[in-house]
């Protein structure tokens, strides 16, 4: 069972550009990291006013621009300034593509085709988002703009050569960032190639705060998850492998609900909040609702879709008050992660979604972060 979510190549349209040149994004220096490679950075804008910025370290999304009910526009995701804030101790994979494996792997340990395979630990017992010093979120991808009929968007590239932080195979990926032209969608599409069988799940791991990127707090916000049940976790947040539902759990979101309103349930938990795999309603391979996040008091909504079986719900429980873009704080609980995915240590868990991809296969994810107003 689960095991189709990995498919065969499909070509993506190659879409060219279609205007002048002068209106192709273009790059702009960002600084260099703490080995001297140069990172650029690239802003997306659209006809409504919303508008995406995005660097070439980790393929990650520093700004998110876009209008409350009023008109008034704020940036709605945390990040930094510069490049030293990005390779800081303050940086939780903030608005990064993670990966190769986005969320746990256990222990760091996994095995595929007969063979053993030790990778990090980077949060203790087990192996996080990819690794320490060369997972995707911390190297530097090649980037090309480009405008179309669609809107602006940049293509980012990157080689991972066989025993990049432990694991098999040189993975070739890809992500596609495209903003509408004439609505509000930031749609993110994943594909990757390997030469060896390798375990892969990317995500994007923006903190949105929809009141502004340094508001006190995201507890009253109000989310919904299109999803009927969840994967339990152990006390180091694996999951124990069963899939149950979520009736008469803090973290049943079918109906909207205010973050902060049952979230003290799991201070004592694991997970010390909200820090939960939801399995996500209807078919994985199809693009649907994953969750829908409104800030009442700006009347701005997120809504959320991907082809993923799962979605990873944060509440930043570790934000620690650490100072980001134009000086602002980050306090403890004020931005949420929504994380489409394969389910945490997938590559451990015959029973999920199959993370391994194969040669002669194609990996391919889409997320779209949609947003609108409402009275």
């Amino acid at each position: 069972m689960w095991r189709t979510s990995l498919q065969l190549a499909v070509v993506w349209p190659l879409l060219s550009a279609t205007v002048a040149l002068s209106d192709v994004p273009e790059a702009k220096p960002f600084g260099k990291t703490k080995d001297g490679e140069a990172v650029e950075s690239y802003t997306l804008k659209n006809d409504n006013g919303m508008e995406v910025r995005v660097i070439t370290r980790g393929t990650t999304i520093t700004n998110i621009f876009v209008p409350d009910s009023d008109g008034n526009v704020a940036d709605v995701v945390l990040g930094f300034d510069d490049v030293a804030g990005y390779e800081s101790e303050d940086n939780q994979y903030f608005g990064c593509t993670a990966g190769r494996v986005a969320n746990r792997i256990a222990e760091g340990k996994f095995s595929l085709n007969g063979k053993d395979y030790s990778l990090a630990i980077n949060n203790e017992p087990n192996h996080l988002h990819g690794g320490v010093e060369r997972s995707l979120d911390k190297v530097v991808w090649k980037a090309k703009p480009f405008e179309n009929e669609m809107g602006q968007g940049v293509v980012f590239r990157y080689v991972s050569p066989h025993g990049e932080e432990g694991y098999p195979g040189t993975l070739s990926s890809v992500v596609r960032m495209t903003l509408k032209k004439d609505k509000n969608d930031l749609v993110i599409r994943y594909s990757a190639t390997t030469d060896q069988a390798t375990p892969i799940n990317l995500t994007n791991h923006s903190y949105f705060n929809l009141a502004g990127a340094g508001s006190e707090t995201v507890l009253d916000h109000e989310l919904t998850l299109f999803c009927d049940s969840y994967t339990p976790v152990d006390e180091g947040l694996i999951p124990t492998g069963v899939i149950e539902s979520v009736e008469g759990t803090p973290i049943d979101f079918r109906e909207p609900h205010k973050i902060g309103e049952r979230i003290t349930e799991y201070d004592e938990a694991s997970t010390i909040g909200y820090d939960h795999n939801l399995v996500i309603n209807g078919e994985a391979g199809k693009t649907r609702k994953a969750a829908e996040l409104k800030d009442p008091a700006s009347g701005r909504v997120l809504t959320v879709k991907t082809d993923q079986p799962g979605v990873q719900f944060y509440s930043g429980n570790f934000l620690k008050g650490q100072t980001g873009k134009d000086g602002k704080v980050y306090p403890h609980r004020s931005a949420i992660c929504l994380e489409t995915q394969h389910f945490p240590d997938s590559i451990n868990q015959p029973e999920f979604p199959s993370v391994v991809l194969e040669p002669g296969e194609k990996y391919q994810h889409v997320c779209i972060f949609s947003f609108s107003t409402e009275e």
